[in-house]
């Protein structure tokens, strides 16, 4: 009890002592506060959006024999996937609604059923006895429509989920976390389907893919408890977003915002025209399935390694446009030379290291570009911004997709080619796919200019004015550092686990 006091009048000597500008700079330190359970919350959005991920390629890497299996054609097959792309679209005002209106947990556990609730009924119909295998492809294709309808509530979610639980300096690397988990599960699915074909068929594919879906769902019911933290972790995730309509008006006249929508979302369909695609277009020059496999390995490899070290070094200094618009060149370099090497034959490490580079510079800026989304149009909420920004780049694929394969020509099978019956020439659409990089790399690059809109917002919630507009040419605020340093001179920062020193001036405790 004695050193309890002791304690207590030493604090309250030590504030006493202290300037009224350093008291006032500790009182708003002391109402910004971060939780441990922030990092279960991710992790279930993490578990979320892999497990989508994995149901939404299942059968791509086995087609062949899913085709078999559920007695219908490769084109059918197709639908398997393509469910995701049609439907995601025109739900995507919908879900920016729910996720900035309804809250973020109501959207997590409506995701998390919907999704489960596809892969079992997947499981169901592939599952199907023999007498009734008829039945199989309808029921399986129902259970992908139901996934898909969860993959909008769950993809939109990074910024919004970084933005209310996250301190300034871990928002960048949560939103990675986040979304790298989507291309993660790809992976997983390209890599594990072939294994479970072999081992059981198809019905184990589905059975396999089902559990991630249940043991998430199940997390984000009962684990999930609140929308937002008690306390906020930042002055901006103290006030709410603008109403759904007016933030829609505000999008519409703000020219940053639209050209980061329009050339960001080029990008991401040049991502999946590249990912869909390599196959067919590798095949052509003698490259077998196995090496078109390894190199969109390659791809989302290197880029998740590349969003890690991007995360962190933004979270740092906070230059997102400097790091959006270095990287979306340098993929636009990445992609013409690809478009180059993948037209000559027996060229396998310059493809391999290609592909690779082409991940690394642009699959990684996805979480960055996303979180400058939120900076350049504050204070419209995250999943309205982050939102359409996705739904341009679906709406982009299905018209890349379509244009790309219109332009090839029918080439006369030859005997190195590994593409079987009718072969094609992708010359033509491959110089035009390096061309709509460079040109919307370009129109980024020159006509891009955005203050941080939501870091200005943040600066005058901690000091009450700003000296001035925060943009990319200048350091971060002060204030926005990981560790503040003695003297409590930041005038932003959170409470946290790791900043014990400070509980002995706030009544609330962090958990």
């Amino acid at each position: 009890m004695e050193d309890g006091g002791a304690e207590s009048e030493t604090h309250a000597q030590f504030k006493s002592s202290l300037p009224r500008e350093e008291k006032d700079k500790l009182k708003k330190l002391l109402v910004l506060k971060v939780y441990k359970r922030r990092w279960f919350v991710l992790l279930v959005l993490c578990l979320l959006n892999l497990s989508n991920a994995t149901l939404w390629l299942s059968f791509a890497p086995v087609s062949s024999q899913t085709a078999s299996y559920l007695g219908v054609s490769l084109a059918q097959v197709n639908w398997l996937s393509l469910v995701y792309m049609l439907l995601s679209v025109p739900l995507s005002l919908g879900t920016t609604w729910m996720l900035d209106t309804l809250g973020l947990r109501l959207t997590l556990i409506v995701g998390s059923w919907l999704n489960m609730t596809g892969a079992v009924i997947r499981f169901l119909g592939a599952a199907l006895p023999e007498y009734d295998a008829s039945s199989r492809y309808p029921v399986v294709l129902l259970g992908q429509a139901i996934s898909a309808l969860a993959q909008p509530l769950i993809i939109f979610t990074p910024t919004k989920l970084a933005a209310l639980w996250f301190p300034v300096h871990q928002r960048t690397t949560a939103n990675m976390l986040a979304s790298m988990s989507n291309p993660l599960g790809l992976l997983l699915a390209n890599i594990l389907s072939p294994l479970l074909e072999d081992y059981g068929g198809v019905p184990t594919i589905t059975l396999a893919y089902m559990v991630p879906p249940c043991v998430s769902c199940l997390l984000a019911t009962v684990g999930v408890r609140s929308s937002v933290p008690p306390t906020s972790p930042s002055p901006s995730a103290q006030s709410g977003p603008e109403p759904f309509l007016q933030g829609l008006k505000l999008l519409v006249k703000n020219r940053a915002y639209l050209v980061l929508m329009l050339c960001l979302g080029s990008g991401i369909a040049s991502f999946t025209c590249f990912s869909s695609l390599l196959d067919q277009i590798l095949c052509v020059q003698g490259y077998s399935n196995e090496f078109a496999g390894l190199c969109g390995a390659l791809f989302i490899i290197w880029g998740i390694v590349g969003a890690g070290l991007l995360g962190v070094y933004v979270d740092r200094t906070k230059k997102f446009i400097e790091v959006t618009k270095i990287n979306l060149s340098l993929s636009s370099v990445a992609c013409a030379a690809f478009s180059v090497v993948a037209l000559m034959p027996g060229q396998q490490a310059a493809v391999a290291v290609v592909c690779s580079l082409f991940g690394f510079f642009g699959f990684s800026v996805y979480p960055v570009a996303m979180e400058l989304s939120v900076e350049c149009s504050y204070p419209v909420g995250e999943a309205t911004s982050a939102g359409l920004i996705f739904a341009s780049g679906q709406v982009q694929s299905v018209l890349y997709m379509f244009l790309l394969q219109s332009l090839t020509t029918p080439l006369a099978p030859t005997p190195g080619s590994m593409c079987g019956e009718g072969p094609q020439s992708w010359r033509v659409p491959l110089m035009l796919l390096a061309g709509l990089c460079a040109f919307f790399t370009s129109v980024f690059v020159l006509f891009f200019r955005s203050r941080y809109r939501r870091l200005e917002a943040e600066e005058q919630a901690c000091y009450g004015s700003k000296e001035g507009p925060v943009t990319s040419n200048q350091e971060p605020p002060t204030g926005y550092d990981q560790e503040p340093p003695n003297g409590y001179d930041q005038g932003c920062s959170t409470i946290g686990p790791d900043q014990d020193h400070l509980a002995g001036y706030s009544e609330a405790v962090v958990v």
